[in-house]
């Protein structure tokens, strides 16, 4: 069954008076684990009952009755009773009180208090808070005569940054910042400490206009996703008349995030190309490079790829190729001079050992070389590509002519991205210092661990490109780990760069895959942009694991009322049983099918690129791929082959299925005393020590069999079968790198290089193809101006992304 989501209610809370005192910041409801069906909002400031205590009013005409009751019809009808579910912050229980809707006798346009402060509709104040609390902020939408005879106010409340998602992250923020929210309450009027003056201006304006201002606001918090947009409604933006742009993929791996995105973008009308891309992975980087030969690829680390993007702006800038305002700062760089000179071919050389003069034929490349500055790549004078050289720029700058060469045709062919000339910047920066594995973790500073610094980099390259769109993708723990904080820290990190958010989780089998694999997607836009949207599931999952505490509104699934017919699930024999039977000892990188697909999902597996991207009525969607690739396994040591050999071939079989084991009262595993150890030819146990001792021996997944009617939780980069499950069914073997690729949804066409054990690596690694280009269509919705509205969610065309898939 597909997961659904709960989603907050945005209406107005109407509630009776209780307390002097507010009693709820402004902060996200405490989660608690019965969790209601409906949430209450988020701030709750109550209403003052001593009469002796509220203060005097003096107040202004009122609103004619018609106008009234036409604006705030639910004030004047009769009184009405509902049933509730709140949030209480210590009781963890579910219990239910009765709320009535509060009445009003009439409604007024402004209030004075003690003929001093006139309260206008529409002004903006500070409201009463907690004890060493900075005071509540909200917008008068409603100012009233309760039917008891007292004043009222309905608050419309505004989140510091402190009270997003951001939370701890708020030094980011000006202290002056505020968003407004859709969330409204009923408070008396006695709450009220003051007025202030709110500035709403746009995303881009400068705020150099806010230094007379209590507060400004250019952007607004929507509870659900965690959403941060700019004030103007999308109705505001100018559609976008461009059909191409482009991507830089860091952290890239074999490319299957951008591959994806291209692909759904491609179905949008968008033709999306990855124009660069960026890995430390040699092997990944050779994977990507062949399947996508229109792109720059770049084997290096991030950080070395930031420094390289600052040294090409600066060679362009001295080149004259961009305008700069620190264009003087760089007319004489690396030795060369701004000034055209004369320069004869005895300038452009070099002497080597023996005397013998090399001239510099052209320039061919460009790196951060590891522990040095820029070095350039040279082809000399009558020596081929296999003697090319990698030069510090320092010594030739007396080169100008052949390096301006370089850059300028470097320039046109954009070999390197330039501050504003990147679309779309996507990756997963590796966050190895959340992982549940590491025993160090930092939990006190996360993003002084060296394991983390990887998202401090790709902000810095946002930073530096300014790319209209930004696509984040992570584990599920970026969200569990210290709530949060580094997810948290990329949202504030963005939005002090005033780009939109939108944050969501999902799983790839709710698009069409035989796995859960749920990860967590963080958009950005500019405010120029369309912030996208998430897409709906298209398939029915089987739902594993749990949702990180204070994000499960932030599962991307259909909402609990909502009644929907999605695809029936994948499972494990829709998506392999045409591939042909391989033994343990398989090597070979290609071979032929022998078997028509067998399944739709098959099918489209199988088509090739051209196949994929065509629609239904073309003859081309039936074309598929002749070759089959990487189709063999990992290799397994003889002893861990004799066991493969040993399980059952059933349902649910794993190492307790072996002969000399037994399973107490407490579902742990111990060694059969009635039975001798069985020894393999080897003379290690038949079974291990770590089976036994895994999870406590409480674990069922080493030497684990798959089964035909199952999914599976994750495909990970590793194919040993110690300590998860990942045997084939029927045959003894693990499941091969394309069957593992095929869980991911990379397409049959899509080669991987690398030894064995690296393909494994780089599928495991990857953004599931299916879910980014479900991604992938929705940004290209967004790009070309096709979304309308505030909705974080929508539906995919049926059938996504074919119609007979």
């Amino acid at each position: 069954m597909a997961p659904k989501r709960k989603v907050p209610s945005t209406e107005v809370e109407i509630s009776g008076p209780t307390s002097t005192r507010p009693k709820r910041s402004p902060k996200a409801p405490v989660e608690v684990a019965a969790e209601p069906k409906r949430y209450r909002p988020t701030f709750k400031v109550e209403l003052v009952v001593d009469s002796e205590k509220d203060p005097s009013w003096v107040l202004d005409e009122p609103i004619a009755d018609s106008e009234a009751r036409t604006t705030w019809p639910e004030r004047y009808q009769v009184i009405q009773k509902k049933e509730v579910v709140p949030l209480p912050k210590k009781k963890k229980k579910k219990y239910v009180e009765e709320e009535e809707i509060f009445l009003a006798r009439r409604h007024f346009r402004r209030a004075i208090l003690d003929e001093s402060i006139t309260y206008n509709l529409f002004d903006d104040a500070h409201v009463q808070s907690d004890e060493d609390e900075k005071p509540f902020i909200c917008k008068i939408v409603e100012i009233f005569e309760g039917s008891d005879g007292k004043m009222y106010f309905t608050a419309q409340w505004f989140y510091r940054a402190c009270d997003t998602a951001i939370q701890k992250h708020e030094e980011m923020i000006d202290d002056k910042r505020v968003f407004i929210s859709d969330i409204k309450d009923v408070n008396s009027m006695g709450v009220l400490l003051n007025k202030l003056k709110i500035l709403m201006i746009p995303l881009t304006e400068n705020t150099e206009v806010t230094e007379s201002c209590d507060y400004y606001c250019n952007m607004k918090y929507r509870l659900p996703f965690s959403t941060l947009e700019a004030l103007q409604s999308s109705q505001c933006i100018t559609p976008n008349q461009r059909t191409d742009a482009t991507m830089l993929d860091l952290y890239c791996g074999c490319g299957a995030m951008s591959t994806g995105l291209c692909m759904g973008a491609q179905l949008s009308g968008l033709n999306l190309v990855t124009k660069w891309a960026v890995d430390t992975s040699k092997y990944a980087v050779q994977s990507i490079k062949y399947n996508h030969p229109e792109t720059e690829v770049r084997n290096e680390s991030a950080e070395d790829f930031l420094y390289l993007l600052k040294e090409w702006e600066k060679l362009c800038i001295h080149f004259s190729l961009i305008e700069s305002a620190d264009s003087e700062k760089y007319e004489n760089l690396y030795g060369m001079s701004a000034v055209e000179e004369v320069e004869d071919g005895s300038d452009e050389s070099d002497v080597k050992d023996g005397g013998e003069v090399f001239e510099v034929e052209k320039i061919v490349g460009i790196k951060k070389e590891e522990g040095g500055g820029l070095h350039l790549k040279v082809r000399w004078e009558n020596y081929g590509p296999s003697h090319d050289t990698w030069e510090p720029i320092e010594n030739l700058s007396n080169c100008r002519k052949k390096i301006k060469e370089f850059v300028v045709h470097g320039f046109k062919t954009s070999i390197l991205p330039l501050p504003g000339g990147v679309d779309v910047v996507c990756g997963g920066p590796p966050c190895q210092g959340i992982s549940g594995y590491n025993r160090f973790r930092n939990t006190k500073e996360p993003l002084k661990d060296k394991k983390n610094e990887q998202l401090l980099e790709y902000m810095k390259i946002v930073e530096f490109l300014k790319p209209k769109y930004v696509l984040m993708e992570n584990v599920v723990d970026m969200l569990r780990f210290v709530d949060g904080f580094l997810a948290r820290y990329a949202v504030g990190r963005l939005v002090q760069m005033n780009y939109q958010t939108r944050m969501g989780m999902m799983a790839a089998g709710s698009y069409g895959l035989a796995q859960f694999r749920r990860r967590f997607f963080l958009w950005g836009a500019m405010s120029s942009e369309r912030l996208p949207q998430f897409p709906l599931p298209t398939h029915d999952v089987v739902n594993r694991g749990n949702v990180p505490v204070n994000f499960d509104r932030n599962v991307v699934a259909y909402e609990q009322k909502d009644t929907v017919k999605l695809a029936k699930k994948i499972l494990l024999s829709d998506v392999i049983t045409d591939l042909p039977v391989v033994a343990n000892s398989e090597r070979r990188a290609e071979m032929a099918y022998v078997k028509d697909p067998q399944t739709p999902f098959q099918r489209f597996i199988r088509s090739t690129q051209q196949g994929m991207l065509a629609s239904p009525q073309d003859s081309k969607s039936n074309s598929t791929n002749d070759v089959l690739y990487d189709h063999h396994p990992l290799n397994l040591n003889k002893d861990d082959y004799q066991r493969v050999c040993r399980i059952p071939k059933k349902k649910g079989a794993n190492f307790r299925d072996l002969p000399g084991v037994t399973v107490n009262g407490y579902n742990r595993v111990e060694l059969d005393p009635k039975i001798p150890r069985i020894y393999l030819e080897s003379s290690n146990p038949l079974i291990p020590e770590y089976a036994i001792k895994f999870v406590n021996g409480r674990s069922t997944k080493p030497f684990g069999r798959l089964w035909w009617d199952e999914t599976v939780p994750t495909v990970i980069g590793r194919a040993e079968p110690h300590n998860h499950v990942i045997i084939h069914p029927s045959q003894d073997r693990v499941l091969t790198v394309r069957e593992n690729a095929r869980l991911q949804g990379f397409p049959d066409y899509y080669r991987l290089f690398g030894p064995t054990k690296e393909k494994y690596k780089q599928v495991g690694n990857a953004v599931a193809v299916p879910v980014a280009s479900a991604l992938g269509f929705a940004l290209g919705q967004a790009f070309q101006g096709h979304t309308s509205g505030s909705d974080p969610l929508f539906t995919l065309p049926e059938g996504f992304p074919k119609p007979t898939f």
